[in-house]
């Protein structure tokens, strides 16, 4: 009973605690948005639980993405016309989201599982629980964007270096990505580590551009913030806290010590690499 009311708990406090972000901007399709995210993880999470299935999560993320950037970005169409700035940020997020979504749809559709939900999808609590904690990720992530997409993005040297940032990070991202699809699918490297390409600079390359093109949309929307919006920005910060102690990085460790964690060549990887970057 006592992890029951931790899970609803902790669901309800990811819900209040995006919501505030977006209350504090003073912007109503912010919350809008936000509150949006929440209500298609919630009613997703129905089927979800009813088949006992993860296979969709992910792309169900990324499509909530595109939903409330192109609904944050159409209602400021509706009401001040056109703005190049908005349709830039829009386009290299939802550019992200449909590459990302597409990516783990596949990969999870090829693996038959997500080893990861093993143990939570039996939980009606728990299980409501994550897809709750998806929201909070879409929400706060993107609050940034959202509230410079209301505004209306103001294009300056600050949006272009924010754009070369997620540039950057994007193309870290899928050749991370696209690196381990490759190592994967060679037979010789079955039951191996990867540690060629990105990542024998980095243990976790992938996730490095993830955080890297987070903070790009974060300058890319600094300029069109003010007063309390400017709590928007903590979506970086957000994005490698979660990604780092929570969800990623923490998991994998976990894994890859439990695998390799015997063999001298994955201890020296772990000491001589660093975890991201530094």
């Amino acid at each position: 009973m006592k992890i029951h009311l931790f899970n609803i708990l902790s669901a309800t406090i990811a819900f209040l605690l995006s919501y505030s972000i977006g209350y504090l901007t003073g912007i109503d399709s912010v919350m809008n948005a936000i509150l949006y995210a929440f209500i298609i993880q919630w009613i997703l999470f129905i089927p979800a639980y009813l088949f006992q299935t993860e296979k969709f999560f992910d792309i169900s993320g990324s499509f909530t993405y595109i939903f409330v950037i192109t609904y944050t970005l159409c209602l400021h169409y509706s009401s001040s016309g056109i703005n190049y700035g908005n349709i830039l940020l829009s386009s290299f997020i939802i550019i992200w989201a449909v590459r990302l979504g597409s990516f783990l749809f596949f990969r999870i559709q090829k693996d038959g599982e997500d080893k990861r939900f093993r143990s939570i999808k039996p939980s009606p609590t728990r299980f409501f629980m994550t897809w709750s904690i998806q929201g909070m990720w879409v929400s706060i992530c993107s609050a940034c964007a959202l509230a410079g997409l209301a505004n209306g993005i103001i294009l300056n040297s600050l949006f272009y270096l924010g754009a070369s940032i997620f540039v950057l990070g994007f193309t870290i991202e899928v050749i991370a990505d696209n690196q381990k699809t490759k190592f994967r699918k060679d037979l010789a490297n079955k039951g191996k580590f990867i540690n060629s390409g990105l990542w024998s600079y980095s243990r976790h390359p992938n996730y490095l551009g993830e955080i890297t093109l987070w903070l790009g949309v974060s300058i890319m929307s600094l300029s069109s913030l003010t007063g309390w919006q400017l709590i928007t920005l903590v979506s970086p910060i957000f994005t490698y806290v979660l990604l780092v102690y929570i969800s990623g990085v923490r998991i994998l460790e976990a894994r890859g010590r439990q695998k390799w964690g015997h063999l001298d060549s994955y201890k020296d990887y772990v000491k001589n690499t660093p975890t991201l970057l530094f």
